[in-house]
């Protein structure tokens, strides 16, 4: 039996009953100076590269997770989400802010312990990124641009454990949208997390973590006990 089309991953819009469809997500790695040091690195030597997560690992609506299989080492990095209105390729930075339909808070959750034993084998980070559930975003906020000063914080229960101003980005926006197009053909639909600052760290089965971003809503996940 061939199988049926599956139904396409998509993004609640904040006060609205619209839904932001998905086609795809691309994620920045080291965007934050102190993460990268934090995670041993040197923010000073490299371009931004970039991975990808399956649009179906989405989870979005403040839903709980199952603490994920095969590993015993789950982070929470709290993220800006950028979805894409419109696409290209080899896009100017100077034009690259137009193609912004809203933003979103999102968490990139990570199998960090399955990322650690794929590094030193020189292997992809997929099966530590891309899992069920990975790619945690709340609902858009529609508009190109965010406020200069606004700040991300990540609480995990009533402990604020990421705080820093979206300014702290080694690559802005308009350069992040650019640098990707440069390696792929952008298009509407699209989600672009924009990397983590300094501060991540374990989930266990009973947290609740919130990423706050101001002028957009929350986003909570509650940790729950697998079946």
């Amino acid at each position: 039996m061939i199988p049926t089309q599956p139904p396409a991953p998509w993004v609640p819009v904040q006060d609205s009953a619209e839904r932001f469809f998905v086609r795809r997500i691309f994620c920045v790695g080291r965007n934050y100076a102190e993460h990268a040091r934090e995670m041993g690195h040197d923010p000073d030597r490299e371009p931004p590269f970039f991975f990808t997560k399956p649009a179906d690992a989405l989870l979005t609506g403040d839903a709980d997770l199952a603490y994920p299989p095969a590993t015993r080492d789950l982070h929470f990095e709290g993220e800006l989400v950028l979805a894409l209105g419109a696409g290209g390729r080899d896009i100017d930075p100077a034009a690259a802010q137009a193609l912004i339909w809203g933003h979103a808070a999102g968490n990139d959750l990570t199998r960090r312990d399955l990322q650690a034993q794929a590094k030193a084998a020189g292997r992809p980070w997929d099966m530590a990124k891309g899992f069920d559930g990975s790619a945690v975003c709340g609902a858009i906020t529609r508009g190109s641009a965010m406020p200069g000063d606004a700040r991300l914080q990540v609480m995990v229960n009533d402990t604020l454990r990421q705080d820093a101003p979206l300014s702290a980005m080694i690559w802005p926006v308009a350069d992040i949208i650019a640098h990707l197009s440069r390696l792929v053909t952008l298009c509407a639909g699209d989600l672009i997390y924009t990397g983590t600052p300094a501060g991540v760290g374990a989930l266990s089965p009973g947290d609740t973590v919130t990423v706050r971003i101001d002028g957009l809503e929350p986003v909570r996940t509650r940790i729950t006990t697998p079946a």
